[in-house]
């Protein structure tokens, strides 16, 4: 089986639709969701629909979802670009998406799978909380009792693996650095990263954002799980950026959140 892992979608309608070109030619088998289908991009709604048109195994509950689905105007901890466009997308949302977002779990763990899935993190999920390091992801690693976990939220990806009891070589919490693909500099071809999963180890894995990257790569990221050759492969897509911004430039929304899309920052 093969499990698309998609997060922090953001409204990028361009992004989304090429991620799931890609996903056609892998042969995807299922979708999962991390969360943050909506606000920042011009295109929630459609995004939204065309997520739910997958009919995705799981979705999980992003901390913009939650703001574009409650009555919550203050959205403390949100920057005023952030806000202005959650309360924008709150106009462009349905009644029936608005409920579909709200009804949305904070974490899963799909029946049949060796997954755990969760916009932020696993200890504190409704405190949309960040990992950035392995201090970070030993305290998720904590409540994490599958094999794989996969996070977003913070639209950097990033990958860290607990090697078992046993194992007392080196530290127990490890970054597999080759994730991050830092040092990419050609942006407008398709590259890609593996990690080949061991038995006995346990993996957290945020997969990146396929509508609003935030590691200096404009390109959108997402990640391909193969239960059967145990591995799982972040993709980087190239996508029409351009149209994107041209949207949200239309939608009267931020300025600041059309020209982030094209540095990837």
């Amino acid at each position: 089986m093969k499990y698309a892992i998609v997060s922090d979608i953001h409204g990028n309608l361009e992004a989304f639709r090429a991620v799931l070109e890609k996903c056609g030619q892998l042969g995807v088998n299922q979708y999962i969701c991390l969360g943050d289908t909506v606000g920042y991009g011009a295109d929630p709604s459609a995004c939204l629909q065309l997520l739910r048109s997958l009919n995705p195994l799981a979705v999980v509950k992003g901390n913009h979802d939650e703001f574009a689905s409650n009555d919550d105007e203050v959205m403390e901890g949100f920057n005023p670009h952030a806000r202005a466009a959650v309360l924008w997308t709150k106009s462009q949302l349905s009644a029936d998406e608005r409920e579909y977002l709200a009804r949305l779990p904070l974490r899963m763990s799909p029946r049949g799978t060796k997954l755990t899935v969760v916009h932020a993190t696993l200890d504190s999920p409704d405190s949309w909380g960040y990992i950035f390091d392995s201090h970070h992801a030993a305290d998720n690693f904590a409540y994490q009792y599958t094999l794989l976990c996969f996070c977003g939220h913070s639209h950097v990806p990033l990958a860290f693996c607990k090697k078992p009891v046993l194992m007392h070589s080196g530290k127990p919490i490890e970054e597999i650095t080759d994730w991050a693909m830092h040092g990419e500099t050609d942006f407008t071809r398709e590259t890609y990263a593996e990690i080949f999963i061991q038995n006995g180890f346990k993996y957290l894995v945020n997969v990146g954002s396929v509508g609003q990257p935030r590691n200096r790569d404009p390109r959108a990221s997402f990640a391909v799980y193969d239960d059967e050759k145990m591995v799982i492969t972040r993709y980087t897509i190239p996508y029409d950026i351009a149209t994107a911004q041209a949207k949200i430039r239309a939608a009267g929304l931020p300025e600041r959140l059309a020209t982030r899309l094209e540095v990837g920052g």
